[in-house]
């Protein structure tokens, strides 16, 4: 983890020392785009819109320079995050709210996904929720969003959590082959790993999207000192964020070129079904569900490590969201929409 870092910080250095050179030797030519590096934390279809805003160009239409840094690891991340070597991280709710309670310097500034992105896919034979008691509950690990997904499908449905064995089977692809070879009865997938689950026969017994529990999933972070000293460079990057959800929303075209290079997929079929599943659940303005929240912080407290009452408010900073409202900009999103 910290050589991790220590790259990372290299790689700001040799942008800070490239630039100074640059000024040195063109000393009127103007350097008006401003470099950042954006974590994010996998290869999933929810991942959509930051892929989208760095590789529609939209970055550059709002000033700035950016590259995508993939760092797995919900805890990498907030680790890569607090110590100032990227300035926005890209993640699900309950590493940010984990390290806020421990006095963390990190804010949500965005939210384009607050449903669980998952399915629960089971053995063909197994046909409604009720089936699945007494079965094998596959899932990536505990305390995590797979896990709370799970916990609450189960709540909705009247099943005691502990009527199901609920197993840490490894990631997708683990998982997948784990379901299809009879290890285990179930477990919960997102698009396009669930789609290769349909064609191997497999039962897509509910899409938890669907739950009345909602679950901040995909979050954009950052150091709310950095929030306050470079305000114009995150209210530059949340327009760029935002444009990148309307577009991946709006232009289905553009979004499955996104997702074919990204995803390294060349079904279309499999992108189709991707985009369609995902593309109506991002949100705009990219706003935090509060309930969400709450979900995610039962998790956190779940460590042992909350003590007492969390105020919220103080994690969130939807100001520049509430300013870009103010300003019109999401309303001319709505227009475009209209005319369409």
């Amino acid at each position: 983890m910290l050589r991790f870092l220590r790259l990372l910080i290299l790689q700001e250095s040799f942008s800070l020392l490239l630039c100074t050179a640059l000024s040195a030797v063109f000393p009127h030519a103007v350097m008006s785009q401003e470099q950042i590096m954006i974590g994010y934390d996998g290869h999933a279809g929810f991942q959509g819109p930051i892929w989208a805003t760095k590789d529609l160009g939209l970055l550059e239409k709002n000033g700035l320079t950016g590259e995508l840094i993939l760092i797995p690891g919900s805890a990498r991340g907030m680790a890569a995050l607090i110590s100032g070597s990227v300035p926005f991280i890209q993640g699900s709710a309950t590493a940010p709210l984990a390290a806020f309670v421990r006095g963390g310097d990190v804010a949500v500034i965005a939210a384009a996904l607050n449903k669980f992105p998952f399915s629960v896919v089971v053995r063909k034979e197994l046909k409604s929720p009720a089936d699945l008691i007494g079965k094998k509950f596959g899932i990536l690990n505990f305390g995590g969003s797979n896990d709370l997904a799970v916990s609450l499908a189960l709540k909705e449905w009247n099943i005691p959590r502990s009527a199901v064995t609920i197993l840490a089977s490894g990631g997708a692809p683990e998982r997948l082959a784990a379901l299809t070879s009879g290890v285990i009865d179930a477990t919960v997938l997102s698009p396009p790993e669930t789609v290769a689950a349909a064609r191997a026969g497999l039962r897509i017994l509910a899409n938890l999207s669907d739950l009345n529990a909602s679950f901040p999933q995909t979050l954009i972070m950052a150091r709310r000192s950095f929030v306050t000293s470079k305000r114009d460079t995150v209210k530059g990057f949340v327009r760029a964020y935002s444009e990148g959800i309307f577009e991946f929303k709006t232009h289905r075209e553009k979004a499955i070129k996104v997702y074919a290079e990204r995803l390294k997929q060349k079904d279309l079929n499999v992108l189709e079904e991707t985009y369609s599943y995902y593309s109506p659940k991002f949100s705009l303005p990219p706003r935090v569900d509060r309930g969400g929240l709450n979900n995610a912080l039962d998790l956190v407290r779940q460590t042992g490590d909350v003590k007492g009452e969390v105020n919220l408010a103080q994690f969130v900073d939807e100001s520049i969201i509430d300013e870009l409202e103010r300003e019109g900009f999401y309303k001319k999103f709505a227009d475009r929409r209209g005319k369409k």
